[in-house]
């Protein structure tokens, strides 16, 4: 390294310094890099750069002195990657049908569709975290039936999330990563509604499955953690099945996270208030209203009609 490595000293020249962050923030074969893998790359030189100045190698950072547009982001969730209630249905049935493991995952799915969870909250999601409404005694059935649907809503209270970092980056060796929600400080947590349809769900799984050793809802069908890849496979043949072939060209539904997307752009045009879908989410309000402002349909009209009303000459 010592031989084919120059000395970090080379980088106060502007012009080496220049080199390194083009190549940093570019690709292999010299095209552009995506406009979130320049930013984190430029962030990464200039944070080690920062390092080498504690550690008495340079004098001033030359990557912060370089002038460099960061490329611009794109947060704004596509309107075309938002599945209606149908297409989540049918989606759903698709994924039901797939064996072995298709009947574990729908409640997994629809968790992020209904209740908005990251697919690392989802899995993460355990018996104690379910607040679900108790089942009422039919006397003249003898048997425990479910609540009218007015009345069927739940609790989900998220605590913790486990994303996939893979076994060489976790201190256990485990392929997830079990850390605080995200943008949450440790031991934050939130509540999300369930809606009737998911509470159904919940039930149902729980009576057929049951929980893993540890009280996770989802596991594998051998008993261990859930596969990313199992789930992943699952949901690309659920399109293959419920999608037409112009839809599945399309960028609909094209990740299970596109199922959250759904979930808070449904509340949105619901009417439900952006502090409580904020809330509901873990998001702030400004984040979750430039994420989508895009899925928010019917607002345009809304606003014609009452400068039509303003400007209306009585």
């Amino acid at each position: 390294m010592a031989r084919n490595s120059a000395p970090v000293s080379a980088l106060a020249e502007a012009a080496t310094a220049r080199r390194m962050l083009d190549l940093a923030t570019g690709r292999l074969d010299g095209k552009n890099a995506a406009a979130s893998t320049a930013r984190r790359q430029r962030t990464i030189l200039a944070n080690a750069m920062d390092y080498a100045i504690e550690l008495g190698l340079l004098e001033t950072n030359p990557i912060r002195a370089l002038k460099w547009t960061a490329p611009k982001v794109s947060s704004q969730v596509d309107r075309r990657s938002v599945v209606n209630p149908h297409q989540a249905r049918a989606l759903l049935e698709a994924v039901r049908a797939q064996q072995p493991s298709g009947p574990r995952l729908v409640t997994f799915f629809a968790v992020m569709y209904y209740a908005g969870l990251r697919p690392e909250e989802a899995i993460n999601l355990a018996a104690e975290n379910l607040i679900l409404p108790p089942q009422v005694w039919d006397e003249g059935s003898q048997a425990r039936q479910d609540l009218p649907d007015d009345d069927d809503w739940g609790e989900l209270h998220i605590r913790s999330a486990t994303p996939d970092a893979g076994s060489e980056w976790t201190d256990d060796g485990s392929a997830r990563d079990k850390r605080q929600l995200k943008q949450r400080a440790e031991g934050d947590s939130r509540i999300v509604p369930t809606h009737p349809d998911l509470t159904r769900l919940l039930r149902e799984h729980l009576a057929k499955f049951g929980t893993a050793p540890d009280g996770r809802l989802f596991s594998g069908v051998r008993g261990g953690e859930q596969p990313t890849i199992t789930y992943r496979r699952a949901w690309i043949k659920a399109r293959q099945v419920a999608l037409s072939a112009t839809e599945q060209a399309s960028p609909i539904a094209r990740r299970p996270y596109d199922l959250r997307h759904a979930c808070l752009s449904t509340w949105l045009n619901g009417g439900v208030y952006p502090t409580e879908v904020a809330e509901w989410a873990g998001h702030s309000v400004d984040v979750l209203l430039r994420i989508y402002a895009k899925c928010v349909v019917g607002q345009d009209e809304i606003a014609k009609r009452r400068i039509s009303e303003a400007l209306r000459d009585d």
